[in-house]
């Protein structure tokens, strides 16, 4: 029996220079653990050493830390909660507490860097972001609740930033950066909805708070991140990082090719 050769920090931060990561980056990074293939030593911990080595003390590493579970159980689908209960959820959900909140669904490398010593993770209770660097205070220090990728969230500073954007084996459909483009454009069916989250527990009860967002979503964002890939050939680059394909691109190229094909398409 054939055993590959395990991946390690070295080898990780030498496909991520290939790719075009480079000292000083502010890197927004999209990651999936499984897609590196093989065996990882230091798994989860290597990605994120790796990452900041080659970024350097310089650089700025950001991951979206989204605790979407911290939502109203009336909206829940997926499975549903029972009606009966849609009280007793409300009075008992954790406020969101940015050092001790559980991330959902964004894989194991951001649930474990949000925990590393000097990340700083944003306030918003559905949508935060963690960052270590350089810049991470500065993205970090303010997060509305009302429009929650919009301009006044990290993903505009960043933009602002000339931050880049990683696809660590992830695929388009997990680019929050597009996101921000929904903001700036004016789609058919754009819309603002009243949202609200659990913010602090007095006297043995949580209370929630409304916020205003637009109905964002990612239901086409593979096609936009095909889009964009045939009309931007200059904003991105392809490589692998292990077995994972991966896509480093220029973030303000996203949002604004976003723009201009979400007013067109949808």
């Amino acid at each position: 029996m054939i055993i590959e050769r395990p991946i390690t920090i070295r080898d990780i931060c030498d496909d991520l220079a290939e790719l075009g990561v480079q000292k000083g980056m502010t890197l927004l990074v999209h990651s999936s653990l499984k897609s590196l293939g093989g065996w990882i030593v230091g798994g989860a911990e290597a990605v994120i050493l790796a990452l900041e080595e080659v970024l350097g003390e310089e650089g700025t590493l950001v991951m979206p830390t989204q605790s979407a579970n911290l939502t109203n159980p009336e909206t829940w689908r997926y499975p549903p909660a029972d009606p009966r209960w849609w009280e007793l959820i409300r009075d008992e959900m954790p406020p969101y507490d940015p050092n001790l909140m559980v991330s959902t669904g964004m894989g194991i490398i951001p649930e474990t860097f949000r925990k590393q010593a000097g990340v700083i993770r944003s306030m918003h209770p559905h949508v935060s972001f963690a960052a270590r660097g350089r810049l991470a205070e500065a993205f970090m220090q303010t997060h509305a609740l009302d429009y929650s990728l919009g301009e006044a969230s990290p993903l505009a500073r960043l933009y602002d930033a000339g931050a880049y954007v990683l696809l660590l084996g992830t695929g388009y459909d997990n680019n929050t950066t597009f996101h921000l483009g929904e903001y700036r454009a004016d789609w058919v069916g754009k819309k603002v909805v009243t949202a609200d989250a659990p913010v602090r527990r007095v006297q043995g009860k949580t209370e929630w708070e409304a916020f205003q967002d637009i109905n964002y979503h990612s239901d086409d964002f593979e096609e936009l991140g095909t889009a964009f890939e045939a009309q931007c050939p200059n904003a991105y680059k392809h490589g692998l990082v292990g077995k994972a394909d991966c896509v480093l691109a220029d973030q303000r190229s996203m949002v604004d090719y976003a723009v201009q094909w979400l007013e067109a398409n949808r």
